[in-house]
């Protein structure tokens, strides 16, 4: 069964499986370091947000909370 198998599916040269292994290696690669760019930005956009709102938190304390004259209980 298994040569007529090698009729129907022909066996790869090892050359072939070779650059196969290789283009699949450089994606994984290449993959791999897109997703580590996109983490990047995602965490350099992180700090600036959370400085932006740690500033807006600071002035926010500072000033008069008009709230606080309807709440009187």
């Amino acid at each position: 069964m298994t040569k007529e198998l090698q009729y129907i599916i022909p066996s790869f040269r090892p050359e072939i499986l070779e650059a196969f292994a290789t283009h699949h290696v450089t994606r994984q690669f290449y993959r791999e370091a897109q997703a580590r760019c996109e983490f990047g930005l995602h965490c350099a956009w992180y700090h600036t947000m959370a400085a932006r709102n740690r500033d807006d938190l600071a002035k926010m304390r500072g000033e008069l909370n008009i709230f606080q004259w309807f709440r009187r209980r």
